[in-house]
């Protein structure tokens, strides 16, 4: 008889001490760890013929300016080059799936859809204090003036090459910042580790953070 595997999530281990951050912290900073979602590396000439097929497969144009991202269905479509893009989907919709996304730009040259899904991991930083606990280890000007929602960087965060998107603020109750980490999957626990470490900077006392970056 065969043993059948169990899947687990690279950050499995560390889920409930990044949870407690919201409890270490009286509320000023969650960290959650997203489920896995779909992951397609979007490679097309935004100019080209595939262009409008891509555009109504995701239901949104594909972002052009540098350094953005815009909702598309349920999930993402993150801006990663000149013709380059991220689709994500949290549900795993077919319709913006490798095959259906392949299909799409297979008769275009430097055309390609390719799944990434395992590649990166997700955590999703919210709270008054989330800015300033990335500013620790991230050398890019976070202030929501610099990097507002829509906005999208790769970039290093503590010492992790990451792809950060900073939300609609509104989504967070607490009325601070709400952003998204993809993280290398192998680069996931480091990074984890780093967060809990940085977050020592406001457990126990959650008055005690300065709120330069709070807006």
């Amino acid at each position: 008889m065969t043993a059948e595997l169990a899947s687990t999530h690279p950050l499995d281990a560390y889920a409930t001490a990044l949870t407690g951050l919201a409890r270490d912290t009286g509320g000023g900073l969650s960290v959650e760890v997203q489920p896995t979602v779909q992951s397609v590396t979007l490679r097309l000439d935004p100019a080209g013929p595939a262009r409008a097929g891509v555009d109504a497969a995701l239901g949104t144009a594909l972002p052009t300016g540098a350094n953005t991202w815009v909702a598309a269905g349920d999930g993402e479509a993150i801006w990663l080059g000149p013709d380059e893009w991220l689709v994500t989907s949290h549900s795993g919709d077919a319709a913006v799936g490798e095959a259906a996304l392949r299909a799409l730009v297979a008769g275009e040259v430097g055309g390609a859809a390719v799944d990434t899904s395992a590649q990166r991991v997700v955590l999703r930083i919210g709270g008054r204090l989330a800015r300033e606990l990335l500013s620790f280890g991230c050398s890019l000007d976070l202030h929501p003036r610099s990097f507002p929602a829509g906005r999208s960087a790769q970039t290093l965060l503590g010492g992790a090459g990451v792809i950060l998107l900073a939300r609609d603020a509104a989504a967070d109750a607490d009325g601070g910042a709400v952003l998204d980490v993809h993280v290398r999957s192998s680069f996931a626990g480091h990074l984890a580790d780093w967060l809990l470490d940085a977050a020592q900077e406001f457990r126990d006392d959650p008055a005690a953070a300065s709120p330069a970056l709070a807006g």
